[in-house]
C-alpha cells in the first residue's frame, strides 16, 4: 500500500517510465525517416519512389509527436516535488484527475479513432491502385500501428499509477 510520502516516488518512476515510452515515438519516427532515405537512394520502381514522401511525412510526425511528449513529461516532473511539498493531498487530487482525463483520452483514441483510421486506410488501400495512394494508406497504417502499440501501453502504465494514487489518497 503506498503512503502519502511514497507517492512523490512513485509519480517521479511513472514520469521517468512515460519519458521512456514517449521516446519511442521519436525512434520509429527515425526508422521512418531512414526507409523514406532507403526509397529515396535506391527505389527504381515507381511504387518504391512512391513511399518517399508519406515515409518521411510519418517520421517527421512521431519525430515531433515523441519530442514534445518527452519534454511535457520533463516538465511536469521537474513540477512534481513542489507540487507535492506545497499541497501532498491536492497534489493526489490533481494527478488522479489528470490521470483520468488522459486515460479518456487514450480510450477515445484507441477504441475509436485509430480503428477507424485504419480502416479508411485499408479501404483506400482496395479502391485506389495507383502506388501514391497505396503507400500513403500504409504508412498511415503503420504510424497508427506504432501509436496504438506505445499507448496501449500507456494506457497500462496510467491505469497502475491511478491505483497508487487512490491507495496514497485513502485517509
Amino acid at each position: 500500500m503506498e503512503t502519502q510520502m511514497d507517492i512523490l516516488k512513485t509519480a517521479m518512476e511513472w514520469a521517468k517510465a512515460e519519458t521512456f515510452s514517449s521516446a519511442f515515438f521519436a525512434v520509429f519516427g527515425l526508422v521512418f525517416l531512414v526507409a523514406s532515405l532507403n526509397f529515396w537512394h535506391f527505389g527504381k520502381t515507381e511504387t518504391a519512389k512512391a513511399y518517399i514522401i508519406p515515409f518521411l511525412v510519418v517520421g517527421g510526425l512521431l519525430i515531433i509527436l515523441g519530442a514534445g511528449l518527452v519534454m511535457s513529461t520533463q516538465w511536469r516532473m521537474a513540477g512534481f516535488p513542489d507540487a507535492f511539498n506545497a499541497d501532498a493531498a491536492g497534489f493526489i487530487a490533481a494527478e488522479i484527475a489528470r490521470v483520468d482525463k488522459t486515460m479518456n483520452g487514450y480510450n477515445n483514441a484507441i477504441t475509436r479513432g485509430i480503428p477507424v483510421i485504419i480502416l479508411v486506410c485499408a479501404a483506400i488501400l482496395l479502391v485506389m491502385k495507383t502506388p501514391i495512394w497505396q503507400a500513403g494508406a500504409i504508412a498511415a497504417i503503420a504510424m497508427m500501428a506504432v501509436i496504438l502499440v506505445i499507448d496501449t501501453n500507456a494506457t497500462a502504465r496510467l491505469a497502475d499509477y491511478k491505483e497508487k494514487l487512490v491507495e496514497a489518497g485513502r485517509p
